[in-house]
């Protein structure tokens, strides 16, 4: 399969000695200036995180928006929006725009969200689930209304005074075709990996799986993608499905790079999230010979068609794309990933 490969960043910002990043304006334009820099290099995406309540960015259409005005090929999107704090309608709306925008390259991914800080963080945005709900039913129930607008279905009743007598129902406006099939769940299970696939939606997995059966992290996360492919086939969707996975990678080349992360790769961590016990993907750290070899045998990043590498922002742009440099010219080639230019038409 075609590799491709983006960035995702937190957008952390913090007025804290060493920070390259120290206020909400700086994390919005060097978000902005980094997804240059990736198209320059060659990478295929440029996304961003989305999280409420933090120092870190929340409001994701904008900042979209303007990362597609200065760049022209590289995808566009996020990991992920947390849908308990969505208007699904206004959301479809604000998607469709961005899309439409960017000329067809948003990818849009979404989810039931991640700890944070804030206690009961959508229910003071207004969001509170119904009697007998949960959260991930909350973000589900919003999910697949948001599916139905982007898809242009109609979903409010026409007003036949302002319509010259016509009744029926309306969709949102405007519409972005192809958007649709554009958009992924971040999904933490290889349960929710195989409910993602029954929605028809494309499969985001991080480097946290909610889960922990003893195998080492990317042996459970490649049964997560190969669940969620088989539930695809089962579904009888016509289009191939896509599927990223994230990973922190640092390929050490300088002695700054030695002072901010050492020199060897981590391994996995084992933890209980939110009363679950949960498994924790390693980080890649080290000479980039070592990197890819190490890279090139990690079961799910073989068996995914994107590679998110995440980014510690808050070094700033020009410490990030140097980091992405290194990583596209020494690492990527041994996953198999090709720069654009010399793609097969």
């Amino acid at each position: 399969m075609e590799k491709r490969i983006g960035f995702l960043s937190f957008g952390h910002w913090q007025p804290i000695p060493g920070s390259q990043v120290r206020t909400g304006r700086d994390a919005l334009v060097q978000s902005v200036e980094l997804a240059v820099a990736a198209e320059e290099i060659g990478l295929d995406g440029a996304y961003v995180r989305v999280h409420h309540f933090a120092r870190q960015l929340a409001s994701p259409f904008p900042l979209l928006v303007a990362m597609a005005a200065r760049t022209s090929r590289i995808e566009l999107g996020t990991g992920v929006i947390d849908m308990r704090y969505e208007n699904p309608l206004y959301m479809a709306e604000e998607a469709a725009a961005t899309d439409l925008l960017s000329d067809g390259r948003l990818q849009l991914g979404v989810s039931r969200g991640s700890p944070e800080t804030a206690l009961r963080g959508s229910e003071a945005f207004g969001y509170v689930p119904g009697p007998g709900s949960t959260d991930a039913d909350l973000a589900r129930q919003k999910t697949a209304l948001f599916l139905a607008a982007i898809s242009g279905q109609p979903v409010v009743d026409a007003d036949p005074k302002m319509t010259g007598g016509r009744a029926g129902q309306l969709p949102v406006l405007p519409q972005s075709p192809g958007l649709a099939d554009r958009i992924w769940w971040g999904s933490g299970t290889r349960a929710t990996a195989e409910w993602t696939a029954r929605q028809g939606m494309n499969l985001m997995s991080s480097t946290l799986l909610v889960e922990d059966t003893g195998v080492p992290f990317d042996e459970l996360q490649a049964e997560q993608i190969a669940r969620f492919r088989s539930t695809w086939r089962e579904a009888g969707w016509e289009r191939e499905p896509r599927v990223s996975v994230s990973r922190s990678v640092v390929p050490v080349v300088s002695d700054l790079d030695r002072q901010y992360f050492g020199g060897d790769s981590g391994e996995d961590q084992v933890g209980v999230l939110e009363g679950v016990r949960a498994r924790f993907g390693k980080s890649y750290v080290g000479e980039p010979d070592q990197l890819a070899e190490e890279l090139a045998k990690d079961a799910a990043v073989r068996e995914a068609d994107s590679l998110l590498i995440t980014v510690p922002n808050m070094l700033g742009v020009d410490y990030n794309a140097r980091l992405l440099q290194n990583v596209v010219e020494h690492v990527a080639p041994a996953i198999g990933w090709v720069h654009p230019d010399r793609r097969p038409a």
